[in-house]
């Protein structure tokens, strides 16, 4: 009886185990799921908020909350969509505090081919990392070289082509024809990955 209770709680996902523990005052379980969760929310924040310390205090607003209310959490979606949606809710309360929430919200929804608001289906920016580290891995080894030396150590096309003994005009056609290469084979969220590089280069 102990064995199928014990396989049971095995074979719960992730995040509803620690929810569980969570309600009954486990900080192990609140400490896992803030660190799982902490930088994609503040990320997904900055869509709206264009500000990176206003998300990360309300990602920790959010988390303060849900300690708070631990005893009485009630959870009807998944906890990735529970936790998106009270960081839109309160982006959107952040932006009419600001009094500029109408014309935000305008360009916010005009701009839907970049985010996807069904908050069950939405890709985090660490599910992205994984499709860019795929795509990349595709990628030339002389092409992938300089795209990464450019995008991740954030290094000007002058410096590339000096620490490569290249043209610049070499890493520019490099740098487009790794672009073009990434569009191709990330069709669909394209736009999306390109937000998640900008912000990896802050």
């Amino acid at each position: 009886m102990e064995n199928k209770a014990s396989n049971k709680h095995e074979s719960m996902p992730e995040d509803i185990i620690h929810l569980k523990r969570l309600k009954e005052g486990d900080s192990r379980s609140f400490d896992f799921l803030f660190n799982k969760y902490y930088k994609d929310l503040v990320l997904f924040s900055c869509v709206f908020l264009k500000e990176r310390e206003s998300s990360e205090d309300i990602v920790q607003d959010l988390f303060f909350r849900l300690w708070e209310n631990r005893e009485n959490l009630t959870i009807e979606s998944s906890l990735k969509a529970y936790l998106l949606t009270a960081v839109r809710n309160s982006c959107f309360e952040e932006l009419r505090h600001q009094e500029v929430v109408r014309t935000h919200q305008n360009y916010v929804m005009g701009s839907s081919n970049l985010i996807d608001y069904n908050t069950e289906h939405y890709l985090l920016y660490s599910d992205l990392n994984d499709h860019l580290q795929e795509a990349i891995k595709k990628l030339p080894e002389d092409m992938r070289t300089i795209f990464e030396m450019n995008r991740f150590k954030n290094l000007k096309y002058r410096e590339i082509a000096e620490e490569l003994n290249v043209s610049v005009r070499t890493v520019e056609s490099k740098i487009s024809k790794s672009l073009e290469f990434l569009r191709n084979h990330l069709s669909g969220f394209y736009d999306l990955i390109l937000l998640f590089i900008i912000n990896l280069m802050r």
